[in-house]
């Protein structure tokens, strides 16, 4: 299984190497930024599964890199501040900050809010890929055929293996709803080859 990648962005070199020693401890891949710009090259080069990003920083600021993330991504950030920087956690919310740790960080702390951010990410992406896939689809009683990507799924969400010939069929099934199809009809719609007027595979596909 490949390891979750972490971004570290902040100024402060012993910092960054105390977090990125003990996230790689706990497994993770860690890639680590010393400013926005270098993080923005970073990204360029690939997009880590979350970010730990400062928001006190010299040139571009930790708020302006979040807002620009957010722009085209939806990667999970958590930004690091001062305990007393209200407005920064707020303005972080706001900026679509997924959550915060202050500083001085705990590393137990770190480590918990870290898989928590990540498993929210995951749960997310599940259930866009569920829409997206939903969108495509057509019930069959309890079943549903994704047009899509050629594959079926069972009431339980569960894939049910079908072969090319059985998802032509269903196709066909689909776009014919309400429709009384005849057994010529059906080969001529759901058959991949050239058929005889006795040919009886399409009995043996509809059994």
């Amino acid at each position: 299984m490949t390891s979750q990648r972490i971004a570290i962005c902040d100024d402060e070199a012993p910092l960054r190497r105390m977090l990125s020693d003990h996230l790689t401890e706990c497994g993770f891949e860690v890639e680590q930024a010393a400013s926005a710009k270098e993080l923005t090259e970073l990204l360029a080069a690939g997009e880590p599964d979350l970010i730990l990003l400062d928001i006190r920083m010299p040139g571009k600021d930790g708020l302006t890199a979040l807002r620009e993330i957010r722009a085209t991504s939806h990667v999970p950030v958590m930004m690091l501040t001062a305990a007393g920087d209200i407005v920064d956690k707020v303005l972080g919310f706001e900026f679509g900050a997924d959550d915060y740790l202050v500083k001085p960080v705990d590393l137990r702390e770190l480590q918990a809010r870290v898989n928590a951010a990540l498993r929210r990410s995951q749960i997310r992406t599940e259930e866009e890929d569920k829409k997206e896939r939903l969108a495509s689809t057509v019930p069959f009683g309890p079943c549903q055929l994704d047009l899509d990507q050629a594959r079926l799924f069972g009431a339980d969400g569960q894939e049910i293996a079908i072969t090319a010939m059985e998802f032509s069929l269903l196709r066909v099934f689909s776009e014919s709803r309400g429709r009384i199809l005849n057994r010529d009809q059906l080969l001529e719609q759901a058959h991949d080859r050239g058929w005889e007027p006795f040919d009886r595979s399409i009995d043996l596909r509809i059994s």
